[in-house]
């Protein structure tokens, strides 16, 4: 019975974490010339919380079934965008990217929570790792790919995210660790 509960209780928390990475999307791109077309956006903190709050295995899920539906057609992407033709824009590389960074995250999380490190440095550590060093090795080079421009360029126009991501990984990591918390006093089992 137990197993029961805790199976249903993910996949909850993964369909709701997918719909809060949509809702971020809600939030209006900012579009910088420099970075070819790739807008600024709020989802990329969903993606480092789905991996903070769910764990590698759950957290990849719900930005499995975030990209799942975007591609399926719904304009869920900052800006309104969606659909197969996202993979043919620049924002591509970081669309895929979603699924292993929101993974990416969850195991350097769960990895470093065994070490006992204290829970906001380990929560930190993970969103940059997941949600910014692996977002971008995927985001990079499909900026380069889909803008016909180098690696370099891609790399010097994607520079420009770096200081609002290191904002969203500490937002990401104050909040995970407070609703954590919460979680484990209310249900013994964390995902």
């Amino acid at each position: 019975m137990d197993s029961q509960i805790f199976e249903t209780r993910t996949l909850v928390r993964i369909a709701l974490v997918a719909a809060l990475i949509a809702a971020l999307g809600f939030v209006p791109p900012i579009f910088l010339p420099i970075a070819a077309g790739v807008p600024i956006t709020a989802q990329s903190l969903g993606v480092m919380l789905a991996g903070l709050l769910l764990g590698a295995r759950a957290g990849a899920a719900a930005t499995g079934l975030f990209v799942f539906v975007v591609l399926l057609g719904a304009p869920l992407l900052s800006g309104g965008r969606g659909g197969l033709g996202v993979l043919a824009s620049p924002t591509a590389g970081f669309l895929i990217g979603y699924v292993a960074a929101g993974f990416v995250t969850g195991l350097v999380a769960e990895r470093l929570a065994a070490r006992n490190l204290p829970a906001l440095a380990t929560a930190l550590i993970a969103a940059i790792t997941g949600g910014i060093l692996t977002l971008y090795a995927f985001g990079i080079p499909g900026i380069a790919l889909m803008a016909h421009i180098s690696p370099l360029k891609a790399l010097i126009g994607a520079s420009v995210f770096v200081p609002g991501d290191l904002i969203k990984a500490v937002g990401a990591a104050l909040l995970a660790t407070t609703v954590l918390r919460n979680w484990s006093v209310a249900a013994p089992h964390r995902p």
